[in-house]
């Protein structure tokens, strides 16, 4: 009796150690890697239609690259969430002109391609920087991407 449990648990650990030496399922468990070039030209381009669409006097457009879940830092209070976001936003796009316009100039994402910062000039509808923004981007399930935080970056100097 003694021998045989021997023998079985020198099969079970034979079959363990087979396994724990076996490449391919930590080969299958490791992420496939991320184009972050790629994934950079997604964050900008996902940050360009944003400002555009503000631009465009396009509500629907702007406020469906919001996430959900998303926060912004206004000067005097947070936003939390779409709809907080919508409310408070939406004051925005009363005019026929815009009240200042934004684009990218410095656009990284993280090392596995899901989050991105996009940050660049505020500028006033003469041209003159007034600011500077941060935008940060969360890639969705579907691959597109949502502003995840949005607040200002820094006074420009």
């Amino acid at each position: 009796m003694r021998s045989r449990l021997l023998l079985v648990l020198l099969a079970v650990i034979g079959c363990a150690g087979g396994a724990a030496g076996d490449p391919a399922p930590a080969a299958a468990l490791r992420p496939a890697p991320v184009n972050l070039t790629a994934a950079r030209d997604q964050v900008r381009a996902a940050e360009t239609a944003f400002a555009a669409a503000f631009r465009d006097r396009d509500k629907a457009r702007f406020f469906a690259l919001v996430a959900d879940d998303a926060v912004f830092l206004g000067p005097q209070k947070t936003l939390r969430g779409r709809a907080q976001v919508v409310e408070t936003w939406s004051r925005f796009f009363a005019d026929a002109a815009p009240p200042f316009s934004w684009h990218p100039e410095r656009v990284e994402v993280s090392g596995d391609g899901a989050i991105g910062l996009s940050t660049g000039p505020v500028l006033d509808p003469t041209g003159k920087q007034i600011s500077v923004y941060s935008s940060v981007w969360r890639r969705q399930a579907d691959g597109s991407w949502k502003v995840a935080f949005d607040g200002p970056g820094c006074s420009h100097p």
